[in-house]
């Protein structure tokens, strides 16, 4: 069959075809997309000699980076909430503290009680009972046993409402001194940030505590800048920290 020139113009073509603007329209959106990709995630600078210079690591969120913190010692289970702190069962009852004694559904028997000098408490129908030395459940204990006698099954709950046996001293160039109960484990940083501040002339580097017949140096300069941490001891009660 031969063909003529018409009948070859004429013949149906395959394949899509676009305009040439609408191609030039698209090659730009190409482009652009590549583009804003690049600058999402940037490959990181080339370090001299053709090795990728890494991103340094950034400290995790709420981690503890302060050095007078992180030297701080475990407060043995105590809690501190809203900022007061909660005494738990391991604490050791002493002399002068004041205690919530309740007993349940016995509204006569439920009572605050102080621990006279000698270590020792009254209630009703239990007597004299020693306190001192005791921890919170095994005073209530004692109690329970000693209501045993007059009572089925009683429940007795006790707590501290005041901590008045275990106290440091706080002396010298701070905006609060004065006596300080020591309800959980302290440290003389801590001791000294409850005094509220140094006055102006504060020797800061020669601060002193008196420990019976001892006298423990401490430099707060060199603790607060994070050197010689061995310095921040835990007070003990009848300590008296003295800032010349």
């Amino acid at each position: 069959m031969l063909y003529t020139r018409k009948s070859v113009r004429e013949r149906p073509q395959f394949g899509l075809r676009m305009p040439k603007p609408a191609l030039i329209r698209l090659g730009a959106l190409l482009l652009f997309g590549g583009i804003l990709l690049q600058a999402a995630d940037p490959a990181p600078p080339a370090a001299p000699g053709g090795s990728t210079v890494q991103k340094e690591s950034q400290p995790t969120a709420g981690a503890e980076t302060d050095p007078i913190k992180l030297a701080k010692p475990n407060a043995l289970g105590e809690k501190i909430v809203g900022g007061a702190p909660v005494i738990n069962d391991a604490y050791v009852i002493g002399a002068e503290d004041v205690l919530n004694i309740s007993v349940w559904h016995e509204a006569e028997l439920t009572r605050q009680l102080i621990v006279r000098p000698d270590g020792k408490t009254t209630l009703p129908l239990v007597g004299e009972v020693t306190a001192a030395g005791m921890t919170l459940p095994q005073l209530g204990t004692t109690i329970t046993e000693g209501l045993k006698k007059y009572m089925i099954s009683p429940e007795v709950t006790v707590s501290v409402q005041a901590v008045n046996s275990k106290k440091y001293y706080i002396q010298g160039e701070v905006l609060r001194p004065g006596p300080y109960p020591l309800v959980v484990p302290t440290t003389v940083m801590e001791g000294l940030a409850n005094a509220g501040g140094f006055r102006d002339f504060a020797n800061l580097r020669k601060i002193t505590i008196l420990r019976g017949t001892e006298r423990l140096r401490f430099n707060y300069k060199e603790v607060r800048g994070g050197k010689h941490l061995e310095q921040n001891v835990l007070l003990q009660p009848g300590d008296q920290i003295i800032v010349p």
